[in-house]
């Protein structure tokens, strides 16, 4: 005699979403995204006042990280293309900020550097961005910001070199 079996219906797959609880494969990356955005509109709006742009101020953040640097090492430091590097650059250079200058022995690389005048903006788009950057975690309980911050660092910089 055999029991009557149903078929085990397979699970139904969790249906993407970025809101809070969702368990999707996906989430993660969703919420990472969405706190990205937020977060670059809150540096984007300390950055306004002082003329310049997220994606200029990531150009000078490697600048100030690395010393003078190449073209195509800020590209892949910024994510960004070899066209738009150069706009960015371009821009930077028409302020005062940063200039190109030849590298010894190949007459076509040319590396960036940051002028002087471009690391006082620097430090000046530090002290506008803390109290937006405060407000950005207000809702946060103490020590928290600073445990977001090892996690996030932890994933974006894995120690086991995994990418």
């Amino acid at each position: 005699m055999s029991a009557d079996v149903t078929p085990a219906t397979p699970a139904t797959p969790s249906r993407v979403t970025d809101r809070p609880g969702d368990t999707s494969p996906f989430a993660l990356g969703l919420l990472l995204r969405r706190a990205h955005w937020r977060a670059a509109a809150v540096m984007e709006e300390s950055l306004r006042p002082l003329g310049i742009e997220l994606r200029h101020f990531a150009v000078l953040i490697v600048l100030v990280d690395r010393g003078p640097t190449v073209q195509r090492d800020l590209a892949a430091a910024t994510g960004s293309d070899k066209a738009a590097i150069m706009r960015i650059v371009d821009d930077l250079e028409r302020r005062g900020l940063a200039v190109r200058k030849g590298v010894p022995g190949d007459r076509r690389v040319r590396a960036v550097e940051i002028t002087p005048q471009g690391v006082e903006l620097f430090d000046a788009a530090h002290v506008a961005a803390e109290p937006l950057a405060e407000r950005l975690v207000a809702g946060l309980s103490p020590g928290e910001s600073e445990k977001l911050s090892d996690l996030l660092t932890r994933i974006a910089h894995p120690s086991d070199g995994q990418a």
